[in-house]
């Protein structure tokens, strides 16, 4: 695994700025491309929209096309949406949970085959990276599919470090059959960058709407239950990763293990394989070994608050209202948090 994300940091993170979006040399030509949707959550878009909307102008996508679901925005991002001649849906203040928008969206593309789930920061790699990803499509089994991200430009080790590793080079389809690979579980999608197939998604209940993180996982593990396929497209290529502080680390483990615990069947039929901690962590150890070595402090405590994180969230249940919000990354989901049913 590190040799592996050694050599494609070499060819993902040599490229210049201002290249990151170029022209394929083999576009895919899509069927029914006039049925696919691309829905993009926005709030206060303004720093993003300029890589943003040409990556999307890029894809040569009708704009009418493009679903921008805006929650209370209070920069331009509006009128910067309506100005590209998207449809801009505004949301409401209790709407902010991004599995309750995505539900939203839905609404609004009645006539859509396949939806795209983009994030406001992702920023779209190559001029078909749209194509590529709804290629997934052509195979009649695959309900859902999701792109690779590569780091943002100017990712700095740590974060470049976790985009390569959760995302290789390699494609994969997977069924149910199929259990998770050390590093990457490509069949449980990840929102930043994902499609679907709108019948199969609404037939497997759609996303649901009182989830705190994890949505796209749980929609993939329903689909996969139904006998469906995930695929992950290693050439459908979004720029997109965070540089994440220690609270927010620790926060986002917080969530996923509070995911976790209300969902725990998703957790018993997809476990995270064995050891696959401490392989990530030898992993970034070796890939800052080459690049910055002093980051290694950086990077175990990262790990530690990672692991704390994750103890918190998992016990949750047993404190007060106050104690998830104190720690979760999403506090926006605890002021609409709704107990789950016993």
């Amino acid at each position: 695994m590190e040799s592996q994300i050694e050599h494609e940091a070499a060819s993902v993170l040599t490229t210049p700025a201002a290249s990151h979006l170029h022209d394929a040399a083999h576009p895919h030509i899509i069927p029914l491309r006039s049925q696919v949707a691309v829905v993009i959550l926005t709030r206060n878009a303004l720093r993003h929209w300029a890589p943003l909307s040409t990556g999307i102008r890029l894809q040569g996508l009708p704009p009418a096309q493009v679903i921008v679901v805006d929650s209370n925005s209070t920069d331009e991002t509006r009128e910067l949406t309506a100005a590209e001649g998207y449809q801009v849906v505004p949301a409401e203040a209790r709407q902010l949970n991004p599995a309750a928008l995505r539900r939203l969206a839905l609404e609004f593309v009645p006539w859509a085959a396949v939806v795209v789930y983009l994030a406001q920061d992702a920023i779209l790699a190559t001029s078909d990276s749209l194509d590529r990803l709804v290629a997934a499509f052509e195979d009649p089994g695959v309900a859902a599919a999701f792109g690779r991200q590569l780091p943002r430009l100017g990712a700095r080790p740590i974060e470049a470090h976790a985009s390569l590793y959760r995302f290789p080079g390699q494609s994969r389809l997977s069924g149910l059959e199929d259990g998770g690979a050390p590093g990457v579980q490509p069949q449980l999608p990840y929102g930043s960058f994902s499609a679907y197939r709108v019948d199969a998604l609404l037939k497997a209940g759609g996303f649901p709407s009182n989830v705190i993180t994890g949505e796209d996982a749980i929609v993939a593990a329903r689909l996969l239950l139904a006998g469906w396929k995930t695929a992950y497209a290693a050439d459908a290529l979004v720029h997109h990763s965070h540089r994440y502080s220690l609270t927010q680390e620790l926060g986002r483990s917080f969530d996923e293990a509070v995911c976790l615990e209300r969902e725990p069947w998703l957790a018993r039929l997809f476990p995270t394989p064995a050891g696959e901690h401490k392989r990530f962590l030898r992993s970034a150890l070796s890939y800052l070994s080459a690049r910055s070595p002093q980051l290694f402090i950086a990077s175990l405590l990262r790990a530690l608050a990672r692991t704390i994180g994750a103890q918190l969230g998992s016990r949750q249940t047993k404190h007060g209202r106050g104690f998830p919000a104190l720690f979760s990354y999403n506090k926006d989901f605890w002021r609409c948090y709704k107990a789950p049913r016993s």
